[in-house]
C-alpha cells in the first residue's frame, strides 16, 4: 500500500503522480497544506516539504529526487525501454540535469511566484502569508516563464522529448510544473508552438489525465487545461 502525502498543485507532488502513473501505481493520496505545519506531518518530515511516499507500515521516503530514485529502482526495470530514466550514464546525467532545471531554475523563477501569489496565498492566514497578490512578483514570473518557455521550444525542436529520444523524468517534471501554470491560463502556448506541441503529447498519455480533474475551489481552470487539442 502506498500513500502519498502531496498537495494537488505542489509541482514535486505533482511529478511523482504522474510518474507513478507511468508505473501503473496506485496510491492513497494525503493533501498537506505546509504552510499550516501540521505537528503529525513535521513528525513525519521535519523539513515541511513535499512530496513524502509512504509504503506500508514501515517504508517513508521523503522528497521528490529521493523518489524518483526509488520508484525508478524498483519498477524501472519493468518498463524496458519506456524507463524514465536511462540507464547510459550520459543520457542519465542529461536528464538529471533538466531535473535540477525545472526543479530550482523554473520553480525559483516561476512557478513558485506564480502558484503561491494566485493559488496557496488564497488559503493561507494572514500570519501565514496569505493576502492578496503580491503584483511583483506576478509580474517577474510571467517575464521569466518567457525565458523559459523559449528554452522548452529550443530542446523539443531538437529532440525526441526533451532528454533525449526517449520520454523520461525530464519531460515528467517540466509538464508538472505548466500543468501547474496551465491552469491559471499564464502560460502563453500561441507563442510557442514547439512547447506546446510537446506538452500535447505529454498532456495525452494516460498517467496525465488525472491531474486534470484536480480543482482549486473557487477558481475554474482555464479553458486550456482539460483540453487535449487546446
Amino acid at each position: 500500500m502506498f500513500t502519498l502525502h502531496h498537495h494537488p498543485f505542489c509541482p514535486f507532488s505533482r511529478t511523482v503522480r504522474i510518474a507513478m502513473g507511468e508505473y501503473g501505481m496506485g496510491a492513497e493520496f494525503v493533501e498537506q497544506r505546509t504552510w499550516e505545519r501540521r505537528r503529525e506531518f513535521l513528525e513525519m518530515n521535519p523539513a515541511n516539504t513535499l512530496p513524502v511516499l509512504l509504503i506500508g507500515q514501515a517504508g517513508r521516503i521523503v522528497g521528490l529526487r529521493p523518489i524518483l530514485e526509488f520508484l525508478d529502482e524498483t519498477k524501472g526495470p519493468s518498463l524496458g525501454p519506456r524507463r524514465m530514466m536511462p540507464t547510459d550514464p550520459y543520457d542519465k546525467a542529461e536528464v538529471r540535469r533538466l531535473l535540477d532545471w525545472f526543479d530550482d531554475n523554473f520553480h525559483g523563477e516561476v512557478t513558485q511566484y506564480l502558484v503561491r501569489e494566485k493559488i496557496f496565498k488564497r488559503f493561507m492566514r494572514a500570519e501565514d502569508g496569505g493576502g492578496g497578490p503580491d503584483t511583483r512578483l506576478i509580474l517577474a514570473g510571467t517575464k521569466n516563464l518567457k525565458t523559459h518557455m523559449a528554452y522548452i521550444s529550443h530542446l523539443a525542436v531538437r529532440r525526441n522529448w526533451l532528454g533525449g529520444d526517449s520520454f523520461s523524468y525530464a519531460d515528467v517534471t517540466a509538464a508538472a510544473h505548466l500543468s501547474c501554470l496551465d491552469y491559471l491560463g499564464d502560460v502563453p502556448w500561441d507563442e510557442y508552438e514547439q512547447a506546446k506541441n510537446w506538452y500535447a503529447r505529454v498532456k495525452s498519455r494516460p498517467s496525465f489525465r488525472p491531474l486534470l480533474v484536480d480543482q482549486v475551489p473557487g477558481m475554474r481552470p482555464a479553458a486550456s487545461y482539460v483540453d487535449l487539442d487546446f
